[in-house]
């Protein structure tokens, strides 16, 4: 007795209801010629439309089965009164009622409010929720003196060696003229720039018709 209580109390929760008077059967073990031959359709379809004469079919193949929707509920139930297990081409035809099944409500809908400040942009903040500051940017001094200290030739030992490490020295390249005083930029663009050197093609080496491949 309690598991039939139980039972009953997670059917009276889920809501699904069906309608009482479907307007629309479902013919099954219809002959496989009816899908593709017209003349055959078109007796099938003259069967319902002596009941209903707005009545629409939708044929599945793969499912070898044909949905009737009449426009009528009690037009429906008549058909299938009178056609079911009928004979039709040599194959006895079964009809039954297309029930139509909804589960909560028809329409799909929106999300619940709980977390939709997730979404970007968010549509209104959460309760307590502020903006945050910018962080300061770091620079770093010390580095920035030992680089302008650099000189052309000159080292620089970024990290000191261990037992275990290697040391980091770093070592700034000279000037390619020769000169290590720097020029400001108006005695650059006076001077003449040097030329660039040329790049020697490799040479293809003679044929040799001896060799086989």
């Amino acid at each position: 007795m309690q598991q039939s209580e139980n039972t009953g109390e997670e059917e009276a929760t889920v809501d699904v209801h069906f309608t009482d008077l479907p307007n629309a059967l479902i013919a099954c073990k219809v002959p496989e010629d009816l899908f593709n031959e017209g003349s055959l359709k078109a007796s099938f379809e003259a069967l319902f439309r002596s009941f209903d004469p707005e009545v629409q079919f939708q044929y599945f193949k793969s499912f070898q089965r044909v949905r009737i929707s009449f426009s009528d509920a009690l037009a429906a139930a008549e058909a299938r009164l009178r056609l079911h297990k009928t004979d039709f081409n040599g194959k006895e035809m079964r009809l039954y009622f297309a029930q139509s099944v909804h589960i909560g409500s028809p329409r799909l809908e929106p999300p619940k409010p709980d977390k939709q400040f997730l979404i970007s942009p968010p549509a209104s903040p959460p309760v307590g929720w502020e903006q945050s500051q910018d962080a300061t940017p770091v620079i770093n001094y010390d580095l920035l003196c030992a680089i302008s200290k650099l000189g052309p030739g000159d080292k620089y030992e970024l990290h000191t060696a261990t037992p275990t490490t290697p040391s980091v020295v770093v070592h700034v390249c000279e000037d390619e003229r020769g000169d290590s005083s720097a020029l400001d930029d108006s005695d650059q663009d006076d001077k003449p720039r040097p030329p660039r050197p040329k790049i020697i093609q490799t040479r293809r080496p003679d044929y040799a018709p001896g060799v086989e491949q």
